[in-house]
């Protein structure tokens, strides 16, 4: 492809095309915990910025790509952690809070809040295999990103989902 004085564009570092091929990967996984689409771009940066700190080129795009995606679920369950935190302190503290939207709106915000809420109590591990499952990735992907046999991800996700349903179930009135 041409540039505008008329030579070719050199090809992309390693490191530009590990950023292509899974920025948006990360953007979504993080997504998925955070629901902030600019705090997710944000993580999905900092992982990638990370990675390229940590491993030198040239990447091994499997081991890599597998770190970035564990990497990118940490960081967003300790954005939720850390939410959960700031949260639990401004509850402490009265504000005035006014209706914003309808009911339904209300309701599933109450859902996604409840969710987030009982992923941020389970340990790391399950709620990062429950999290990369839940973002679309195949058995063997999420063996692979956190450097299990793939036999062990059904298992892994059973103990994660019954973990899970105990947070809801603990949180959730009688």
């Amino acid at each position: 492809m041409p540039d505008t004085r008329g030579g070719a564009l050199p090809e992309p570092t390693s490191f530009e095309q590990l950023f292509r091929e899974e920025y948006p990967v990360l953007v979504r996984i993080s997504y998925a915990i955070v629901r902030d689409s600019q705090l997710a771009e944000d993580v999905a940066q900092d992982v990638l910025i990370a990675a390229q700190r940590r491993f030198p080129e040239p990447y091994d795009s499997d081991h890599v790509k597998a770190w970035a995606k564990v990497a990118a679920t940490h960081a967003s369950l300790n954005q939720l952690r850390s939410s959960r935190r700031r949260l639990d302190h401004q509850t402490r503290t009265p504000q005035v809070v006014r209706p914003i939207g309808p009911e339904e709106a209300a309701v599933a915000s109450e859902e996604e809040g409840e969710v987030r809420a009982a992923l941020s109590k389970l340990p790391r591990h399950a709620a990062t295999v429950l999290v990369l499952r839940h973002s679309g990735l195949s058995y063997a992907e999420i063996a692979q990103s956190m450097g299990v046999r793939i036999g062990q991800v059904g298992t892994m996700l059973r103990r994660a989902e019954a973990k899970f349903r105990k947070e809801v179930e603990r949180a959730t009135p009688c």
